[in-house]
């Protein structure tokens, strides 16, 4: 380490000097699995109705954007259904600055954050960085939430986060959970309906809990089902009164008028991206049994020599996102790295011994099937 980077260490945080910047692996790999990114670009007539966006407001850049975004909060509204209106409805670049101005607000020196881990990671790392204490809830055996209320009650956190479909593990929390960690929570409750899109049909979003209950707040993304991860917008959906705390706390023009002009496209050719969404349902669906159905002889053959659990069988939790996790390895990173040496990256996340691939499209999934039957057999 250069004398400088001892001088500028020695000056930041205390806090947060042990951090690590967030981020998966940007390999150029000729597949990549690890980010949960919707596989299908868009289409000629999708890149062509975002170009003519983009050219329609080109000559206003000189200008500062709509600082208040009204007409994609519009937008976002009417997709949303549900009876919302733009003034219960909130944007920003990505869901993870959903998630820090909703910290700004409510959380803080001297308040809390609870999450029930394993579960998204910038949860905590926005905690720390807002000065919001983190408390590390915890999920059953099978990571369900059964406790959830009682640990609420016990810890009294101004803030809490319910992720459902939950990453890394993809399992969805009941509409009763949820009311019942708001009942016994006395400050805000956060779902995180990142992957929302991808719930199995007739599973309802929390956004039919918002009515009378001022505390919920219920966050989404166009990254996912969107196919829009290089946009950069996430949204909210809450009582009025919790988007006019955050104006508070948002930078002025945090959305530029190019994400808005992109967006506003996406949303209102949303029919083609969305589309892609139940071919992935139907693809996840897929390689969940088959990885169910995967075994070896006597179960042996993993990377340091290891066994796969349950007669030569994986262990693959129910997924209602656009991922699957999968294992117990004895060493998954040797797992990991066998993949990879494939040509194929997934993501080493999640509780210890366990692997998370992405859904991508069929030739994808093909190759991610090859490579650890390839690993497994070695």
């Amino acid at each position: 380490m250069s004398a400088a980077s001892d001088a500028i260490n020695g000056l930041i945080r205390e806090d947060l000097r042990h951090l690590h910047p967030y981020g998966a692996p940007q390999l150029d790999v000729p597949v990549a699995l690890n980010t949960n990114e919707n596989p299908y670009a868009p289409s000629p007539a999708l890149r062509k109705a975002i170009a003519d966006a983009v050219a329609d407001i080109a000559g206003t850049l000189n200008r500062y954007p709509d600082r208040d975004a009204v007409d994609l909060r519009k937008d976002l509204a009417d997709y949303l259904g549900h009876g919302l209106t733009a003034r219960q409805v909130w944007a920003a670049n990505g869901s993870n600055e959903i998630i820090q101005q909703l910290l700004q607000a409510f959380g803080g020196p001297g308040r809390s954050a609870l999450g029930f881990e394993p579960s998204y990671s910038m949860h905590p790392l926005i905690s720390q960085v807002t000065c919001t204490a983190w408390i590390a809830g915890h999920r059953d055996a099978d990571y369900g939430l059964s406790t959830a209320a009682e640990q609420v009650r016990e810890h009294q956190p101004n803030v809490v986060f319910v992720t459902s479909p939950n990453n890394p593990t993809g399992t969805s929390v009941p509409l009763a959970l949820i009311e019942e960690v708001y009942d016994a929570a006395p400050g805000m409750v956060v779902v995180d309906e990142a992957y929302a899109e991808f719930v199995r049909s007739g599973t309802p979003s929390a956004l039919t809990l918002l009515p009378g209950r001022p505390r919920l707040v219920v966050s989404r993304t166009m990254s996912k089902a969107f196919a829009a991860a290089g946009t950069r917008l996430g949204y909210l959906a809450a009582d009025p009164a919790v988007v006019d705390a955050l104006l508070t706390v948002r930078l002025p023009y945090h959305l530029s008028t190019v994400t808005q002009a992109v967006a506003r496209a996406a949303i209102a050719h949303r029919d083609e991206p969305l589309a892609t969404v139940e071919a992935l349902r139907e693809s996840r669906d897929d390689l969940v049994a088959w990885l169910r159905g995967l075994s070896l002889p006597g179960g042996a053959g993993l990377p340091g020599g290891g066994s796969l659990p349950s007669g030569g069988r994986l262990t693959v939790a129910d997924s209602d996102a656009n991922f699957i996790l999968f294992g117990v390895f004895a060493d998954r990173d040797a797992v990991w790295q066998g993949i990879l040496d494939r040509g194929v990256l997934i993501r080493n996340t999640g509780p210890q011994g366990w692997l998370r691939v992405s859904i991508g499209t069929p030739a994808e999934n093909d190759a991610f099937k090859q490579a650890l039957t390839e690993v497994l057999s070695s």
